[in-house]
């Protein structure tokens, strides 16, 4: 008896996942389409190190938005940084304060991914960001394949990179 309702609570349990999950992807595919939708006219990018970060125009690119404040793009940080190791990613942090600010935010974090600070929302603008985190692919001819508004998992990052790295 006692084997049978843990059997019962788990399959509700995942059924109740499975339903949040693909009610996350109709909300995330909804916010999408507001998004910028052209390919890819920035050739590169001023970093908060003032370094510049040149794209890459033989692989394909990630650029992800996110926020120091948000907590849902505290949670997608490990993604991105672990993403980061093995696929060109810039990030830009929006409204987060100073260079040195989202340094220690970084710092703090043990994150070292490529950060341009949006300190005025330009670059937002120009990609018509509402929501964060949202995350832009392009391949490599630096076309949009794939946009999220959200959380997206590991796993769900690197299967968009595999598909427009090998697929494409």
């Amino acid at each position: 008896m006692f084997k049978k309702k843990i059997f019962h609570y788990a399959k509700e349990f995942l059924f109740v996942i499975l339903f949040m999950s693909i009610i996350a992807n109709i909300l995330s595919l909804y916010k999408s389409q507001e998004l910028n939708q052209e390919p890819l006219q920035i050739k590169s990018f001023k970093l908060i190190d003032n370094s510049n970060y040149n794209i890459d125009s033989s692989k394909p690119f990630i650029i992800h938005f996110w926020a120091t404040w948000c907590p849902t793009c505290k949670l997608e940080a490990s993604n991105i940084e672990l993403l980061s190791k093995y696929y060109n990613v810039v990030t830009i942090a929006v409204n987060s304060g100073s260079d040195y600010e989202i340094h220690s935010y970084l710092k703090e974090r043990d994150l070292d991914f490529e950060v341009v600070n949006d300190t005025n929302s330009e670059l937002s603008k120009i990609f018509k960001i509402q929501a964060y985190p949202t995350t832009f692919i392009y391949d490599k001819n630096q076309n949009l394949v794939f946009s999220e508004v959200g959380y997206t998992s590991t796993f769900g990052l690197f299967l968009r990179m595999w598909w427009v790295d090998f697929l494409k």
